[in-house]
């Protein structure tokens, strides 16, 4: 079943170029004299392979990200049709390891492996023991796939499948491959459309799932190569004078050819022009030259087609043409134009059509071969080339998720005249205070179930590889509407303001205090060109969390910036019942602990140019970040925060919570348990609303220094009240005269300055509303309370893909 072919890693690396050939002989492109064949002195039609779609995936590395288990691994990678059952599987035909792996282990592990029953190749096994750890696997696998049920260019996409197979690092030797052979953990597919199979060159990311969050840098290459079909030999010696003259006979007949016949051509015509427009841009941006030039010279697409068009010159007009005459021709310029783009059918010759075929399927053969040769001279440039050019698309590729709109921020919600009371009683407001007529949580909800709705009336058809996790359902992944939020200027502030005159600690005091630690000093003009950057993000979990909650988010981050540096606070685990300046302390001295230690280890290798300090909050974990920011320890770090992400993040507190079942729970846990910091959430930690600890919070400088600022929020989400997670007024609020409105819109003003900049240039404000799918919820009391969809912030990682992919330099 198996043919373990490959090699052990202690083999000389520059000796390398181990090439399995399928044994399946009608998977093999034919030679070029394999034309006509003689049976038994008898004319018969010859039944040889269609066209033959070929697709090479190229494996780099396995890089841990987030691997629970140490242990041994394998990928297995398979590939079928989409519209047929598994058993009309992609054959591996070729396999070309270009460098010795590095496989992790001190001893060899076995080798890379094609099953014949299965059609499936196998990488050799590698062991993986920490996190970050990085498996150089540099080989090239090529699958071949028949396309002689088209009989013509294929109509259907190919499903390509990775697969991770996990076995305990105790078992070894023949025991460890039969264990890795039952023991698939994991799948990963994607979808290679029909217009990719012409010719597609493509980065693919392989993530697996949140239980197995790995990145498998791969690229994808496609190629139609030669094809053959049935072609009719009228003479008993192959090619003989009589042979030409039966073919030419044939063409002045001008018989209607297959319709699948005249698709094959024009799918050869553009793949071909495809995969020249490729090379010479692989050829450009990688600075390595591709020499086409004498292939170019050699191409005659218009005398090629002469002999296609001549046959039928005189249906044209009513006529028939005198030799040498033509009447009614296109320009020969557009001859290879017009035919691709089925402005006209011509009625052609099957057999000279077939001998177009033939040539054009030799033409891609060597465009397909010198590309291989090329690629494994450049397979670190073009992978990183591909991988710019799939960052670039994120953004455009998952707009069909995505919904982008700009709103002005208001310049304030209350009037500073606001202590002073009307006769009527009512609290003077300004006139850009909003009067909310409607449930602004339900007006986003039903916004989004519109747009999922249009969704499933799309047909996705584009030339780009597809992530199975997002296109294998697109109903089912979460519609996120991003609305970027255009700062306005920042209002005065009274003599009294706390925001008045508030200047921040110069960086450049604390950068030179770790700066002293570094081996060599530049020189002030050369410091920060040659310093390095600290990137730091914190991950704050939320009410009676864990320290990973937020792994997911942490997972695409790393994804993004590799470089990252993060911390997963682990101090307030099990004490989130506490008070938030105690919880908040902690944090803080957690944060300077950590930040300590990776700046003093980056100034060893030289001088640190700047910190980019980033936080993540989820529910409560968000309270408990700005007030970590607000103590007088952090004041010098603040001026390197850069990024805040606040996932359902209650900031205005509960004083307007809708959620009734909600709010007795609330009720139970501060009467049953006592918990401070759900009174201080509801605004009863003091009679005076002025006292609370939310209130005075508010008043703190905690969002005043982030460059970026993304508040993150669903109407789905039940635990936390949708105008709180957006810091926005609510209908409730706008109408309430009494002096809880007057604190609520207080605070609101308090966040919103805090979020002003005096030019929209400075900072980045976005509210990003997620709405997931809630068919699969069902009835239960974590829908019926709103639990699911908050806990669904922590165990999906796609919203976060389209928002982090989307705005990439905010996590850069």
């Amino acid at each position: 079943m198996f043919r373990r072919i490959g090699f052990y890693i202690g083999i000389d690396s520059k000796n390398i170029n181990t090439t399995a050939d399928n044994n399946n002989n009608n998977n093999r492109v034919r030679p070029p004299d394999a034309n006509f064949v003689n049976y038994n002195n008898k004319i018969e039609p010859i039944s040889m392979s269609d066209a033959m779609q070929e697709i090479a995936i190229y494996i780099h590395r396995f890089h841990n990200l987030d691997l629970f288990q140490q242990g041994w691994y394998q990928i297995k990678i398979s590939m079928r049709w989409e519209d047929s059952d598994y058993a009309a599987l992609g054959t591996p035909s070729r396999v070309v390891q270009y460098e010795a792996p590095d496989l992790g282990a001190d001893e060899p592990c076995g080798v890379w492996r094609i099953n014949d029953k299965e059609n499936s190749f196998s990488t050799q096994p590698f062991r993986i023991k920490y996190s970050k750890q990085d498996i150089r696997l540099c080989i090239m696998i090529s699958f071949s796939l028949s396309l002689s049920k088209y009989k013509g260019p294929s109509t259907s996409a190919v499903i390509l499948k990775f697969e991770l197979l996990q076995a305990p690092i105790t078992i070894s030797g023949l025991d460890l491959l039969t264990y890795l052979d039952s023991s698939s953990v994991a799948v990963h597919e994607f979808r290679i459309p029909p217009k990719a199979l012409l010719g597609l060159h493509s980065y693919c990311p392989v993530n697996f799932d949140a239980f197995h969050s790995v990145l498998v840098d791969a690229t994808v290459h496609t190629s139609l190569l030669r094809a053959t079909t049935h072609m009719k030999v009228s003479s008993t010696d192959g090619f003989t004078a009589g042979t030409s003259d039966a073919l030419n006979q044939d063409l002045g007949k001008a018989s209607s050819m297959d319709v699948k016949l005249v698709a094959l051509v024009k799918a050869f015509l553009i793949a071909r022009d495809t995969w020249l427009e490729d090379l010479r841009k692989l050829s450009l941006e990688t600075n390595q030259p591709i020499d086409l030039s004498e292939f170019i010279s050699n191409l005659d697409d218009i005398n090629m087609l002469d002999s296609l068009l001549q046959v039928n010159l005189g249906a044209a007009d009513g006529g028939v043409s005198s030799p040498g005459k033509r009447q009614n021709i296109p320009e020969k310029a557009n001859v290879i134009t017009d035919f691709q783009k089925n402005r006209f059918t011509p009625t052609l010759a099957e057999d000279a059509v077939l001998s177009i075929v033939h040539a054009l399927g030799s033409q891609l053969s060597y465009l397909w071969n010198m590309f291989l040769q090329f690629h494994r001279a450049n397979k670190t440039k073009i992978l990183e080339l591909l991988r710019d050019a799939w960052t670039r698309d994120r953004r455009a590729e998952w707009s069909i998720w995505m919904v982008y709109s700009k709103v002005e921020m208001p310049h304030q919600y209350i009037s500073s005249g606001a202590d002073d009371i009307s006769n009527h009683g009512v609290y003077k407001r300004v006139s850009a205070l909003r009067k909310l007529t409607d449930d602004s949580s339900q007006t986003a909800a039903t916004r989004a179930e519109h747009h999922r709705r249009s969704i499933a009336q799309m047909k996705i058809d584009n030339r780009s590889l597809q992530d199975m996790h997002i296109f294998g359902d697109p109903l089912r992944i979460p519609i996120v509407i991003v609305e970027r939020v255009i700062n306005a200027p920042r209002r005065t502030f009274s003599e009294n303001s706390y925001f008045r005159n508030v200047d921040l600690l110069d960086s450049s005091s604390l950068l030179g205090e770790f700066s002293t630690n570094s081996k060599s000093k530049p020189s002030p003009g050369t410091q920060k060109q040659n310093g390095h950057d600290l990137k730091v993000a914190i991950f704050v979990h939320g009410f009676q969390g864990h320290h990973l909650d937020l792994r997911l988010v942490r997972n695409q981050w790393l994804l993004i910036d590799p470089k990252l540096e993060f911390l997963m606070s682990e101090v307030n685990e099990e004490k989130t019942s506490g008070d938030f300046r105690d919880m908040g302390l902690r944090l803080a001295e957690e944060v300077i602990s950590f930040l300590k230690k990776k700046m003093d280890r980056v100034t060893r290798s030289g001088p640190l140019r700047d910190i980019k300090l980033s936080f993540v909050g989820h529910s409560i974990g968000n309270i408990i970040i700005r007030t970590a920011l607000a103590e007088s320890i952090m004041e010098p770090y603040l001026r390197f925060l850069y990024t805040y992400v606040s996932i359902s993040g209650p900031h205005l507190g509960y004083l307007y919570n809708q959620n009734s079942l909600f709010n007795s729970g609330m009720w139970l846990l501060k009467k049953l348990k006592g918990a401070p910091c759900i009174h201080q959430l509801t605004f009863t930690d003091d009679p005076d609303l002025e006292n609370t600890f939310l209130y005075r919070l508010c008043q703190q400088k905690t969002l005043q220094n982030f460059r970026h600022i993304l508040l993150l929020s669903s109407p789905q989400d039940g635990y936390v009240p949708y105008h709180s997670a957006r810091i926005e007024l609510c209908r409730a609020a706008s109408m309430d005269y009494s002096k809880k409105g007057k604190i609520f819109l207080e605070m609101l003003n308090n966040c919103l300055d805090q979020i002003r900049t005096p030019t929209s240039e400075h900072r980045q404000f976005m509210r990003c509303d997620v709405n997931f799918d809630t068919s699969s919820y069902g009835k239960n009391l974590n829908t019926l309370i709103g639990r699911a969809a908050h806990i669904d912030f922590l165990e999906s990682d796609v919203f976060a893909k389209f928002i982090m992919w989307s705005f990439p330099e905010l996590f850069r």
